[in-house]
């Protein structure tokens, strides 16, 4: 395993960087990488919080529903918050997702990797795994932690990172991805 830069296993030495998107919402991460482009430095992070997004589970065989425009969704993630605090977390509304501080029991990777081979009918719910699930305003709704890993974007500046967004994303998104890919191959 190489010790170049910083890892998230756990340790404390890993640094952190706080992110703001342009609503002002923020975010604090774990720096993975950083990548120089075009005169910026830009950062590969994952939320020291788990990321959880919100769902409205169907009652019928419909699919269930993932919820990305919370704006009017506050009513609901109230009653999240309710329910979370029985658990001794809280629910945060970060910069670019929903996330949850507090001690989580870690998936074991032995039964996540079962699971995924033993419901290859259902694909989606292969890459999602439920931490609540609760009822507001006559519905069923549930959080659920993303299993695969959860990267963000920013763009440093002045030691904090700024969320990078919209056309600048598109534009250096696969610059970015082929850097890593040539990083990976180089470690290799």
């Amino acid at each position: 395993m190489s010790s170049d830069g910083p890892s998230s296993n756990g340790a404390g030495d890993v640094p952190t960087v706080l992110v703001r998107d342009s609503e002002g919402r923020q975010l604090l991460c774990f720096l993975e990488q950083l990548i120089p482009l075009d005169g910026n430095d830009y950062a590969l992070l994952t939320p020291v919080d788990t990321p959880v997004c919100l769902v409205k589970i169907a009652d019928d065989d419909s699919d269930d529903e993932v919820i990305d425009e919370l704006s009017g969704a506050e009513p609901i993630l109230s009653v999240a918050d309710v329910v979370l605090q029985e658990h001794d977390l809280t629910l945060v509304r970060s910069a670019v997702t929903l996330t949850v501080s507090g001690e989580l029991e870690e998936p074991d990777p032995e039964d996540v990797d079962e699971e995924i081979e033993e419901g290859d009918d259902d694909e989606e719910s292969d890459l999602y795994e439920m931490l609540i699930q609760f009822r507001a305003e006559g519905e069923e709704y549930g959080l659920f932690i993303p299993l695969d890993p959860f990267f963000v974007v920013a763009r440093m500046e002045n030691g904090e990172g700024r969320l990078v967004e919209g056309e600048e994303f598109e534009r250096i998104q696969p610059r970015i991805e082929a850097e890593l890919d040539e990083r990976e191959l180089g470690e290799g």
